[in-house]
């Protein structure tokens, strides 16, 4: 069994309640971070941090921790949990008022911290020489107006993941007004005549950690991207197609809506990105 943090205390996962009053419960009023570690090493860990910061900023919602005690109890956590590779789940809510109600609770009531641990597959880059890739599909962009903030309202997410997987497919791409926004659960990049590009950061997608470190990446190494809107159109006459997040790291997408991805196999761009990508990882988390 599992040892979970529920406000204040560390329990086997079985022994963790939570009031049915919870507004996490009741209104999906909360926030979360997947924080991954490798070789038992946060990986990323200041810039979950600050996600956490800005998300619970728009929510109004006080940060229960500063960064120092977040470090502590993340790094404990991968303690009693084996260590390895492993990604910790933070959430927080508003907490759990005695009344159900819209409004925010007054006076306020303490937040609802929980956190867990998952194990971590090796990723794509792992052995980006004989990956793959994956398959996709398109679908309209049903979610909130607010997609920047990392809440844990993904109703819509899970309904187009699902329907991602009903078509044997491991992830849906976005479309809103025509344009790319991004995956369900991923940002996307896409690559033509050598050139990546990938959608800016607004309040229709995630500003992903993953998707800056390959932006940082492709910066560093004069891999030429730029940040602009993508079209329905430009996704579907692509060379290469990448989804990025903190679990896959970069997976190239060979098939969209069943049809090749440029020749059906990951892309040179790619797999340079992720020789990049895996160096930095071995380096910043002291992989052998």
């Amino acid at each position: 069994m599992t040892d979970v943090y529920l406000n204040g205390i560390f329990m086997n996962a079985d022994q963790a309640r939570i009031s049915p009053m919870d507004r996490g419960f009741l209104f999906a009023d909360g926030v979360y971070e997947v924080i991954p570690a490798f070789n038992g090493v946060l990986f990323r860990l200041n810039e979950h941090l600050l996600r956490l910061q800005r998300s619970l900023g728009a929510l109004q919602i006080p940060n229960p921790h500063a960064a120092d005690a977040w470090q502590a109890l993340c790094k404990e956590m991968i303690g009693r949990n084996g260590g390895g590779n492993i990604s910790v789940y933070l959430q927080v809510t508003r907490g759990a008022p005695d009344k159900r109600d819209h409004g925010f609770p007054v006076p306020a009531v303490p937040p609802t911290v929980f956190m867990a641990t998952s194990p971590v597959a090796p990723s794509a880059i792992s052995n980006s020489a004989t990956a793959p890739g994956a398959a996709a599909i398109v679908a309209e962009d049903i979610r909130w107006a607010r997609c920047d903030i990392k809440a844990v309202a993904l109703l819509p997410n899970i309904l187009l993941r699902q329907q991602a997987i009903a078509a044997g497919a491991v992830e849906a791409i976005l479309i809103r007004d025509g344009l790319v926004t991004e995956g369900s659960s991923t940002n996307v990049f896409v690559v033509k005549d050598g050139r990546i590009a990938t959608p800016p950061c607004t309040p229709r997608i995630l500003a992903g950690v993953t998707r800056e470190l390959v932006v940082e990446l492709c910066r560093n190494h004069e891999l030429p991207l730029v940040e602009r809107e993508v079209t329905k159109e430009q996704l579907y006459d692509a060379d290469e197609i990448w989804v990025t997040s903190s679990s896959k790291d970069a997976l190239p997408i060979v098939t969209l809506d069943a049809r090749p991805v440029g020749n059906g196999r990951p892309g040179a761009l790619w797999k340079t990105l992720a020789r990049r990508f895996l160096e930095l990882k071995r380096a910043a988390c002291s992989i052998a």
